[in-house]
């Protein structure tokens, strides 16, 4: 009877910048895992103090520790995690890094080498943390986690890690809240927001790496444009995007609405026309498949991990050519037949993604690290 343990302390309990990416893809990955698992097998999920409710069918063990502050909760993973190992067959790391001083097998999640493939957009202590415990958790670790192809092709490139020892378990999408919903409902929200009826839309992190100046810069050159919606929180060196807004004279047309609760993403998909996400480099891109389930068209970089979201036939473009991105902005406003055919295209690609098929394949990576593969 296997017991897994899972280090979940990026968990979140609470609303905020810290509940979004990584804390999504557990939660759900975690609250299907019980139902793809054979009946013997146990689970302990390691989480911090305040972490999220109770997930079915796993024991969570709560830490005595406030561990939502990066530096306490990385203490906590070096310091204390190993002595709770110890009834452990496995240890699942699931985001990058695990215990220096673990013995036990171990399967890591990793969600992006971005603090390989540019260093330059993240800052310096984030970086060389990750740099240095990252590179030794995948090279002793039996299975390495990839959350889409294009993390697994980094993962041989920068890190050496074999093939043979990567899994890939895509990231779902929850069609019961990220879905077209009703038009009365979707109007009344709009109206009580002050959206306008038409209006171009961004979700994510504001930081260098989601490549706003450039949708800054070919939002500019239109010369018929809908309003344009920046939402998300303040992630690092973001000042740029607002200084690029006032020295284009573009303030009474970009907004930026902050962080936008969970519970509201699928309404703000709803009422944008075009989702729009130019972003350099990501592990996977989910607001790009929740844009697509909701049944609005998305225009996306053709980078990284993206145009696995979006399909072969989506709207994928250079990131950094600004015409590209202007033009296609201008051919989105005019064409109608355009925006039907890529909602349809869209809803169709979003059924391909399943948070079951995600916790299968977690599953499937602990039975091959435990030498157990057939289940």
């Amino acid at each position: 009877m296997p017991h897994v343990g899972i280090n979940a302390h990026l968990l979140s309990g609470q609303s905020g910048f810290r509940s979004a990416g990584i804390h999504g893809y557990l939660w759900q990955t975690l609250s299907h895992l019980a139902a793809e698992a054979p009946p013997d097998w146990r689970f302990t999920v390691m989480c911090g103090r305040d972490s999220a409710a109770d997930v079915p069918g796993l024991q969570l063990r709560r830490s005595g520790l406030d561990t939502q502050n990066p530096l306490r909760r990385i203490l906590w993973e070096q310091l204390a995690q190993p002595f709770q190992c110890g009834t452990f067959d496995l240890l699942h790391a699931t985001a990058f890094v695990a215990p220096l001083l673990q013995t036990r097998p171990l399967v890591v999640t990793v969600y992006d080498l971005s603090f390989l493939r540019f260093p330059q957009l993240l800052p310096t202590a984030r970086r060389r943390y990750l740099q240095l415990l990252s590179r030794h958790t995948c090279q002793r670790a039996r299975r390495v986690i990839a959350i889409s192809q294009s993390t697994a092709t980094d993962l041989g490139d920068l890190l050496d890690i074999p093939s043979g020892r990567i899994d890939i378990a895509l990231p779902g999408v929850d069609r019961e809240r990220f879905r077209p919903l009703p038009r009365a409902e979707v109007e009344t929200f709009r109206q009580r927001m002050g959206l306008p009826e038409r209006f171009w839309l961004f979700i994510g992190t504001l930081e260098p790496r989601k490549n706003l100046v450039t949708l800054l810069e070919a939002y500019a050159r239109l010369s018929s444009r809908l309003p344009l919606v920046i939402a998300g929180a303040r992630g690092w060196d973001y000042a740029e995007i607002y200084a690029n807004v006032e020295r284009r004279g573009l303030k009474n047309e970009v907004h930026f609405p902050g962080f936008l609760p969970a519970d509201e993403l699928p309404l703000w998909y709803n009422c944008a026309e075009v989702f729009v996400y130019p972003s350099l480099y990501e592990g996977f891109g989910m607001p790009v498949l929740e844009a697509m389930a909701c049944g609005t068209p998305v225009i996306v970089a053709d980078a990284s991990s993206l145009p696995e979201v979006a399909g072969v036939d989506g709207t994928c473009l250079p990131p950094m050519e600004v015409d590209a991105w202007a033009d296609t902005l201008q051919h989105s406003l005019l064409n109608a037949g355009w925006r039907d055919q890529e909602r349809r295209r869209g809803l169709q690609r979003a059924r391909r993604f399943n948070w079951r098929a995600t916790a299968g394949r977690t599953i499937r990576s602990y039975a091959w690290a435990l030498n157990q593969a057939k289940l």
